[in-house]
């Protein structure tokens, strides 16, 4: 068997993309600080106070729901002298449902020394200190976050000035995305399971596998058994603008493709019997089933290290029956989702070798060359090492 020309594989990102301190840093400052970032669901916050308490990039962030049902976010840092606002443990945890971090009671109130905010980030009471002090309450509320709901996420910018000079909305960064997938109720849907991960790989690898295929076969036969076409030529010419069909008699995400839970209303014939995908730059992978979504959101810790909530979405009118029980699809996706953080380890632990400079991608990998164009438009030129 002849060898693949060398010209039929691009080279990856460079080592130093995926395990430079440095590099990591970069990203820190020239992505998740500039753009919209997914952090939860809408759901989770549903009265006056509740809040939800998340780091994006070492940035810890409060995302409150004010008394007119508004949703605010703010930095978890006090005017006066930087304390922390909520001491809360910022981390995802697994759970059933959804439920907020906690609940400011009235006001958001600084443990050090009680300056209290009301929930739009403005100073309600800063203790023995008056206008007469040239104290302005105007002049030191909370830092502002941009703060965006679609498809019932949270999105969450860190720069909201920059964005708003810029233009650089959320529904500019979602593109088409949104008439994709728009007949999905993403939305109406509500989280009946979360499990949390906690994988030794960078957010990009995380990103660049669910981007692709090739590994399908080797790597998840009860996968292939309800998606064939995963594994047929390597994954290569799958149709993800108009879904990809399963196997013949199922139509969802299970170990046998089937469900007794009913489609999601509104959906095409061809969204009822096949699967769709999305990968939202910068964090957010959506995975659609005709009656459930999984949802991934990568929570970048250091430049070797991820964190991954993974929200399993039913529409309310099946959680609300007797019957319901979303132990099928969880349990699919658990095995599919291990078996996905376990290979992304191992290339993680190869990328150490001192023989590892760059890999490269197959042409069947062609989605997962866009990491770079991403990276090049949001960290100049030189962030792919001469790759692209």
């Amino acid at each position: 068997m002849s060898s693949m020309p060398r010209s039929a594989l691009e080279q990856s990102l460079p080592g130093d993309a995926y395990l430079s301190a440095a590099y990591y840093a970069r990203e820190c400052e020239q992505i998740f600080y500039h753009e919209w970032f997914c952090v939860g669901r809408a759901e989770s916050l549903t009265n006056a106070g509740d809040y939800l308490l998340c780091d994006v990039a070492s940035a810890s962030i409060i995302v409150v729901r004010t008394r007119a049902g508004e949703m605010r976010a703010h930095y978890n840092l006090c005017r006066h002298r930087g304390s922390r606002l909520s001491l809360a443990d910022p981390r995802p945890r697994s759970c059933s449902g959804t439920a907020p971090t906690g609940t400011f009671r009235g006001v958001i109130m600084c443990p050090y020394h009680a300056w209290s905010y009301e929930f739009d980030g403005a100073v309600r009471n800063a203790p023995f200190l008056e206008e007469s002090d040239a104290f302005s309450k105007a002049e030191h509320a909370l830092y502002p976050v941009g703060v965006e709901i679609w498809g019932g996420f949270i999105f969450l910018n860190l720069t909201p000035d920059v964005v708003g000079a810029s233009g650089h909305t959320l529904a500019a960064q979602l593109g088409s995305v949104q008439q994709r997938i728009q007949r999905y109720p993403l939305a109406d849907l509500r989280t009946a399971r979360r499990i949390v991960y906690h994988v030794a790989a960078n957010w990009k690898l995380i990103a660049e596998n669910y981007n692709e295929c090739y590994h399908c076969g080797p790597v998840h036969p009860e996968l292939c058994r309800i998606v064939p076409t995963f594994k047929q030529l390597g994954g290569s010419n799958l149709d993800w603008e108009n879904g990809i069909p399963q196997a013949e008699g199922t139509f969802t995400f299970t170990l046998t493709g089937r469900s007794d839970r009913a489609p999601f209303p509104g959906l095409s014939a061809e969204e009822q019997t096949r699967h769709k995908g999305e990968l939202i730059y910068p964090n957010l992978m959506v995975s659609l089933s005709a009656d459930h979504v999984a949802v991934f959101m990568l929570l970048p810790d250091g430049p070797e290290r991820t964190t991954i909530a993974c929200d399993f979405l039913f529409h309310p009118n099946e959680i609300e029956k007797p019957t319901f029980n979303p132990d099928d699809a969880v349990e699919f996706w658990d095995l599919v989702n291990k078996q996905d953080w376990g290979i992304c380890e191992a290339v993680q632990q190869g990328m150490r070798s001192r023989m590892f400079t760059r890999g490269y991608y197959a042409p069947m990998e062609d989605a997962s060359l866009d990491i770079r164009r991403y990276l090049d438009a949001r960290m100049g030129e030189d962030s792919c090492g001469g790759a692209a």
